[in-house]
C-alpha cells in the first residue's frame, strides 16, 4: 500500500495520519471543516496533544501528509470519524454513514475499508456494509473491509498509538491479515486478529468495564460520605488486597469513550444491560451531587459566585467531550449561580471561560472540576484575597489541602464525610 485516506482529522485521524506519513506513506487527511483543513496543511494543530505539533509538521513539511475536503481513490480509506450521543442516548451514526457514503465513488478492486470509529456492535455488517457494497463491490471478494478500534489515552495518544496491542476484526480471516500487514508499519505492540463484530464489542466492553468500576468508586464515596469517613482512606486499604483495585472517584465520566461506548450496549440490548444502564446513571448523577454540595457550602446568598477551575474532561487535556464539568456548571447557572471558568488547556469555550484572577474574583466557593498539574501552583495565600468567601471544594482529592486550610480556607473533598472532613 502507498496511499491512504483517512476520514476525519480530530484527536485519531491526525494522529494516524501523521504516523503513517511518517512512514513513508502518501496520506489524504479529510475532514469537512475548511479551517481544519487550513491548519493542517499549514503544519499546525488545532488540538491539543504532546507531541503532535512536531510530527504533524514532519508530515506535511515532507509532503506525505496533505488535508483535503473531499476523500480522493487511494489504496485504504480510514474512518475516524466521531460517534456521538443522541439525547436520548442512542448512537449517532450519521458521521459514520456519510464517511462511507462520500468513498463509495472512489473505492476500487482491491482496496482496503477500515473502522476506526468506535461504534455499536453489528455496526458494520449491518449498517455500514450495505452502504460500502453500493460501490458494486463485495466485501471479502472485491475489497476488504476490517475493523480496528483505537484504544489510546489522550495525553499519551502517539506513544499508545505504537506502543499499545491492537484488536484488528475482519469480514474476513484475509480482510485482517491485510489490515495488520498497514498498522504493522507502526505499531509494537500486538497485532491481534478476530472477526468484525467481535472487534466492535472488545472495544465498547473496554470502555463499560472502566466505567461500570468507576460508578462503584463513586457510588462508595457517596456512602463514605453517609458514614462520616473518608473514601480515599477506604480506597486506600481496600486496593492491599491483591485483587481489589478501586479506582478514585470524581465528578463524573466524560471523554467519548468511556461515558458513551456503555449506552451504545444499552440501546442494543436494553433487556439484558442493566448494570450497565445503572452505573452510567450513577457516573452522569454525580455531577448533580456536586452541584447540591456546592449549594450546602455557599447557603443562598442572592449573588453568589462558584470559581470553576477545568473544563476539560481529564487532567492535561483539552480535551471537553462530554466533560462532567460542563454540566457542573450548567446546573450551577440554573440554580442562579454566578460562574466563572479557568482553564490553562481550553483556548475556547463558554463565556463564562476567564483568566486565573478574574476566576477568583468575588467568588464565594472555589470548586476543583478537573485535575491539571498546574492547579497544584495556584497560591492559595494570593487567590483567598480576591474571593468574598474561603471555600474550596476538590471533587478530584487533588489539591494540598493543608497548604489551602492554612491560608483559611474551608476545605471540602468528594467522598469524606463531615467526621472526616
Amino acid at each position: 500500500m502507498k496511499r491512504i485516506c483517512i476520514m476525519g482529522l480530530g484527536y485519531i485521524g491526525l494522529p494516524t495520519a501523521s504516523m503513517f506519513a511518517t512512514k513513508g506513506l502518501e496520506v489524504i487527511g479529510v475532514d469537512v471543516r475548511a479551517q481544519v483543513v487550513e491548519t493542517v496543511n499549514g503544519g499546525n494543530i488545532h488540538i491539543e496533544e504532546p507531541g503532535l505539533l512536531a510530527i504533524v509538521r514532519e508530515a506535511t513539511s515532507s509532503g506525505n501528509l496533505r488535508a483535503s475536503l473531499t476523500p480522493e481513490p487511494a489504496d485504504a480509506f480510514i474512518l475516524a470519524v466521531p460517534t456521538p450521543l443522541l439525547e436520548d442516548k442512542h448512537a449517532d451514526m450519521r458521521y459514520v454513514c456519510e464517511a462511507a457514503k462520500a468513498i463509495v465513488p472512489v473505492m476500487r478492486p482491491g482496496c482496503l475499508v477500515i473502522l476506526e470509529s468506535t461504534s455499536p456492535p453489528g455496526t458494520s455488517r449491518d449498517l455500514l456494509l450495505p452502504i460500502l457494497e453500493s460501490s458494486g463491490l463485495k466485501a471479502g471478494k472485491d475489497f476488504n473491509f476490517t475493523h480496528c478500534p483505537e484504544r489510546v489515552l489522550p495525553g499519551h495518544i502517539l506513544d499508545e498509538l505504537v506502543g499499545n496491542d491492537r484488536v484488528i476484526g475482519g469480514f474476513t480471516p484475509d480482510c485482517a491479515k491485510r489490515a495488520s500487514e498497514l498498522y504493522a508499519l507502526f505499531v509494537k505492540g500486538n497485532i491481534l486478529l478476530t472477526d468484525i463484530t467481535t472487534a466492535e464489542m472488545v472495544k465498547v466492553i473496554e470502555n463499560t468495564f472502566r466505567d461500570v468500576n468507576i460508578a462503584l468508586a463513586n457510588e462508595t464515596a457517596l456512602l463514605c460520605e453517609a458514614l462520616g469517613i473518608d473514601f480515599s482512606e477506604v480506597a486506600r486499604l481496600a486496593n492491599r488486597h491483591p485483587r481489589v483495585k478501586l479506582h478514585n472517584a470524581g465528578p463524573g465520566v466524560g471523554g467519548h469513550c468511556i461515558s458513551v461506548d456503555p449506552w451504545f450496549l444499552v440501546e442494543r440490548f436494553p433487556e439484558h444491560a442493566k448494570l450497565i444502564r445503572l452505573a452510567r446513571e450513577r457516573n452522569d448523577a454525580m455531577p448533580h451531587h456536586v452541584v447540591h454540595t456546592v449549594l450546602g457550602l455557599i447557603g443562598s446568598p442572592a449573588d453568589a459566585k462558584v470559581a470553576a477551575l477545568g473544563l476539560a474532561f481529564k487532567g492535561n487535556v483539552d480535551d471537553c467531550r462530554e466533560s462532567p464539568a460542563l454540566s457542573v456548571i450548567e446546573l450551577l447557572k440554573k440554580e442562579g449561580i454566578r460562574v466563572a471558568v479557568y482553564d490553562p488547556h481550553v483556548k475556547s469555550g463558554p463565556p463564562e471561560l476567564c483568566g486565573l484572577e478574574e476566576c477568583f474574583q468575588d467568588a464565594d466557593c472555589a470548586v476543583l472540576l478537573t485535575d491539571h498539574n498546574e492547579f497544584k501552583n495556584i497560591n492559595p495565600d494570593q487567590v483567598a484575597k480576591l474571593m468574598r468567601k474561603r471555600v474550596l471544594f476538590d471533587t478530584r482529592n487533588f489539591l494540598d489541602h493543608n497548604n489551602w486550610s492554612s491560608a483559611g480556607f474551608h476545605v471540602t473533598v468528594l467522598g469524606r464525610g463531615h467526621a472526616a472532613q
